[in-house]
Formats: structure tokens, sequence, C-alpha cells
């Protein structure tokens, strides 16, 4: 005799299978969630420690010209991509108020040092031309999956990047962990989730206000926006990198 599923046996089945992709799904979907809100907690997170650390040693992290008074001098300064730091021995800043190449990556270094950041950092770029970011070797590693943390000056309105030039100041940049270039960062957010972050921080907009959006294209309207003004909402890929305005 040959036994076989019955039709009410076959229907239990499937709506388990169906109760158990939702609950994945719907998992997946708070997961992401979480992690979109940490995108301003950590910049909050890391514009406190900034602030803290000026209150305290009278300089921004990185440019800081008397930092070796503090931590001691490393063996070569300012060292590069064949010299990381090893422990909290450091090299000055030139105390200009602006975050130059290798300063970028002290910034780490130095905030690791004051206690005002977890981790330890090399304190310079992963490779001596372009100057290179490491996520979690030299630039701290994001909660925003994939990512990484990294600050940069801003001068112009090259490449893919939306935003004014009369804005012209260092950002706080969320980045693809694949990024080994800040010029050319790889996409972290969707253009829906952009919008949905921008809009919370800022505007809305992804070339005006705070929040600006790097186009993973060559061109200032490419996949992440349709204009300064708005997000291209229908897309379904990743293809937006964010930069959020920094004020020392």
């Amino acid at each position: 005799m040959r036994s076989a599923f019955s039709l009410v046996e076959l229907s239990i089945v499937l709506v388990i299978l169906g109760l158990l992709t939702g609950g994945i799904l719907g998992g997946q979907a708070l997961i992401r969630a979480a992690e979109l809100r940490s995108i301003p907690v950590e910049y909050n997170k890391y514009m406190t420690a900034m602030q803290t650390f000026r209150d305290k040693y009278f300089a921004i992290p990185g440019d800081m010209n008397n930092a070796t008074k503090f931590w001691t001098a490393a063996a070569s300064c300012p060292g590069d991509s064949t010299t990381p730091a090893t422990g909290p021995a450091t090299c000055d800043g030139d105390g200009n108020g602006i975050l130059g190449v290798v300063e970028r990556y002290r910034v780490w270094h130095h905030l690791a040092n004051a206690a005002l950041i977890e981790g330890t950092y090399t304190g310079v770029p992963a490779t001596a031309t372009p100057a290179h970011l490491s996520v979690g070797s030299n630039v701290p590693r994001s909660k925003l999956s994939n990512s990484g943390v990294q600050i940069s000056k801003l001068s112009d309105t090259s490449s893919g990047l939306l935003y004014n030039a009369a804005d012209s100041r260092h950002v706080l940049m969320f980045l693809g962990a694949a990024t080994i270039q800040v010029s050319t960062p790889s996409a972290v957010l969707l253009p829906e989730e952009a919008w949905n972050v921008d809009t919370k921080m800022d505007d809305g907009a992804p070339g005006t206000g705070n929040f600006y959006n790097y186009n993973t294209t060559s061109t200032t309207v490419g996949t992440c926006t349709t204009s300064a003004s708005a997000y291209a909402l229908t897309l379904t890929s990743k293809a937006c990198a964010p930069y959020i305005m920094v004020n020392f």
C-alpha cells in the first residue's frame, strides 16, 4: 500500500514554511533598521569625543601640534604605511585647524590615546599613495554592516559628491568596508535608506544641509540621486555613501 502526504498535511507544511520565511525576513528588517539608527548615534558619539578632546587639549585630534608631549614621539614622524603606531607613541600635527591626509588617520589614534573612543589604531594610511583606509585598523568599524567611519576635508564638488562648495569643511563619512580610498567610496545605503536617515538628521535632500551623499558614479547626479534635492527612491540597490558635515 502506497502512502503520501494529504492535502491538509501539505498545507500545514506550507504554512509553517511561510511563517519561518516571514520571521526571517522580519528579523532582517529589524536588524537593518537598527543599523540605520546607528548612523546618527555614531555621528554624535564621535562628535562628542572630538569636542571633549578639544576642551581638554585645546586642539583638534590629529591636528594637535603638541601630542608628543602627552604620549611621547613615535620613532618615525609624520608616519606612513610602513611605520604604524604600535602603542601610544604618536606624531604631532601642524595645528593649522585643517586635517591633512595623514592627520585624518591620526585623529583616531589621538582619540584612542585620550581614552575617548574604543579600539587601537595605526594613525597612518594603509598604503603610501594614494592614502588608503583599512576598516578596524586605521579607522573605526561602523555598526552599519560592512562599513567604516572616516573624517576628511572637502574643498570642491569633484567626482560624485553632491554638496554646496560654500559649505566646504570637514565631514564624517560612512564608507563601504571594501573601500580603500575616500575619494572613491563604495555604497553602504539604498537611496531610500539614505533619504530616511537624511530626513531624520537633516533636511531630506542629498545636496543641501549638513547630510550629503556621494553617488557611486563619476557625475554629480548619479545612481543615488536624481537631483541635488531628490533621492532615486525607486532604486533597490545600494548606491549612496553618506557624508555628514562636522563643526570643530
